[in-house]
Formats: structure tokens, C-alpha cells, sequence
């Protein structure tokens, strides 16, 4: 059987740690230390024995994420094989320009996405040049219709409800030769969700979820209002999932840079941990 690792190619929100413009106690620190920066949220599907890989989400740290990626398993050259688009937000799509004619001049990538991200790659600028040359090759996926990558491994779309103003936002469930997963970097609130996600969580066995915001204080010493960037809260998550703990592998990732858990002083962190949850770093690994 061959080995499936699902690759962490990074854990922040959209912009990164350091955060553009921004020198508040973690961006500070961040800066100083590299050790602390974190690249924005993405995954990697790996197939070391058949030497392919696959990619969800382009974001814009994609060429930093590529290269570490193609190092660590000697796929130098190596294209990514398929990629999954979660939604057109700025941590998530923006990478699939360095597939372009002015970077790779990619042949064909299949790039998978809902209906209006499709719609939008063919018919925006700058990604409808993407399209128009055949740098990608989309195709649509649906909610709860599995897209198998290989003999062993699928990923199902699950829609979300996470602001769409320019397409519709999915979570993924990956499925390997052993284990899955549920991926939700983005969502607004889980009560919006037509489905419970406690229930979700029971159904996989590792859950990777949007930990934007530790508490609704986190955006407070920025000058930034939360309620006009809807996530759900980690303190409500844990709340929800607490009974979980134990049975099921709960990580937090798409943490934003106003996060205390990414405090040096690791306060706020080991509060979390000493609940049983985790939070996701760069670089960690799941075989599946």
C-alpha cells in the first residue's frame, strides 16, 4: 500500500505572519525571529511512492510553500498534479498566477472549484488569461461529491457558509487508506451550518479548523471590529467539541496574526492544550 501524507504548508490567515502593516506584539516578534512567521493556510496531499502531490489552496506564499515541499520529498521540477480552491479570499486563490506565462507557464494544471470560482477564473482578469492559455484546466465540484486522486485517496467538497462575494466556499474531507480528515480553514459561525459539527467531527478521525480568532478581544488592540470579519470563536469551538477530546485529533489552523495563541509567551496556547486541542503548525504531517 502506498504511503498518503497530508503535508501542512502553512497555518495562518490570509496575509501571514507578520501581517503587511502591522507591528503589534506577534507581527514584532515575527519579524525579529523567523522561526515564528507562519505562511498562509494551506495543504499539501502527498504520494512520496508514485512521486505526485497534490494542493489545496493557491495562496500567496505558494512559491515559498512549493519549494520547501519539493525539497523535502526530492520533487524538484515537480509540478503539483491537481489543486482544490476552498474560495476566492485572499489567503486561498491568488498563487495560481505563478502558474503563469510570466512564471511556470504551467500545461493543464487540473484546478478544481465551485461554480463561481470557475466562473470567475474564465471570465476576470488576471485569471482569465490562466484559462485562456491553458496554464489550468478547471473543472467544478459539488457539494458531497467525491473526487477520488488517486486508487486511495478522495476528497469530497462540503459547502460553508463564509461571506461569498465573488464565489462559494467549500470544506474537504480527505480520505485516505486509513484515516480522514476535515478541513474548514473558513467559516462564519457554526450555527449557520447546515450541518452540526460536532456530528462532522465524529464522522473523521483528524479535524483541522478555522481558528481565526481566539476570542472575540483578539481584535481589540488592532483598531479592527470582529463582527465585521465573521469566524467562529475558538472558545466556542472548543465549548462545542469538548466531549470530543480524546476519541478525535481537533487541530486550530488559519490563525490570524491578533491570535494570542501565537504568543511567544504561550499562555493562552498551553490553556488550550491542557483542554486536549492543538494547534496546527507549519511543516506538521498526518499519514493517512
Amino acid at each position: 500500500m502506498s504511503e498518503v501524507i497530508l503535508h501542512v504548508l502553512g497555518t495562518a490567515q490570509d496575509a501571514g505572519l507578520p501581517h503587511p502593516n502591522c507591528i503589534c506584539k506577534n507581527c514584532t516578534e515575527a519579524i525579529n525571529n523567523p522561526n515564528l512567521r507562519r505562511l498562509a493556510a494551506s495543504l499539501a496531499i502527498v504520494l512520496p511512492n508514485d512521486r505526485k502531490w497534490h494542493l489545496i489552496d493557491a495562496t500567496p506564499d505558494l512559491k515559498e510553500q512549493m519549494v520547501k515541499l519539493q525539497l523535502k520529498y526530492s520533487l524538484q521540477g515537480q509540478l503539483m498534479d491537481s489543486i482544490f480552491l476552498t474560495h476566492a479570499h485572499l489567503g486561498h486563490y491568488p498563487g495560481l498566477l505563478f502558474l503563469g506565462r510570466e512564471a511556470i507557464g504551467a500545461a493543464g494544471t487540473p484546478v478544481f472549484a465551485g461554480q463561481k470560482m470557475n466562473q470567475l477564473l474564465h471570465e476576470q482578469a488576471p485569471w482569465s488569461q490562466l484559462t485562456k492559455l491553458k496554464n489550468i484546466v478547471t473543472h467544478e465540484i459539488r457539494n458531497g461529491q467525491p473526487l477520488p486522486i488517486s486508487q486511495q485517496v478522495s476528497i469530497i467538497p462540503i459547502d460553508v457558509p463564509h461571506r461569498n462575494e465573488f464565489s462559494e466556499t467549500f470544506a474537504f474531507v480527505i480520505s485516505g487508506p486509513n484515516k480522514k480528515v476535515l478541513y474548514i480553514p473558513d467559516i462564519d459561525r457554526w450555527n449557520e451550518w447546515d450541518q452540526d459539527i460536532y456530528n462532522a467531527c465524529q464522522e473523521v478521525d483528524i479535524c483541522l479548523l478555522d481558528g481565526t480568532f481566539h476570542s472575540s478581544k483578539d481584535l481589540e488592540k488592532i483598531g479592527r471590529d470582529f463582527r465585521e470579519i465573521p469566524h467562529p470563536l475558538m472558545t466556542e469551538t472548543m465549548e462545542r467539541l469538548q466531549d470530543l477530546v480524546g476519541e478525535k485529533e481537533i487541530y486550530f489552523t488559519h490563525l490570524n496574526h491578533s491570535n494570542p495563541v501565537i504568543d511567544s509567551d504561550r499562555q493562552i496556547r498551553r490553556q488550550i492544550e491542557d483542554r486536549g486541542f492543538h494547534i496546527a503548525e507549519d511543516g506538521m504531517e498526518f499519514r493517512l
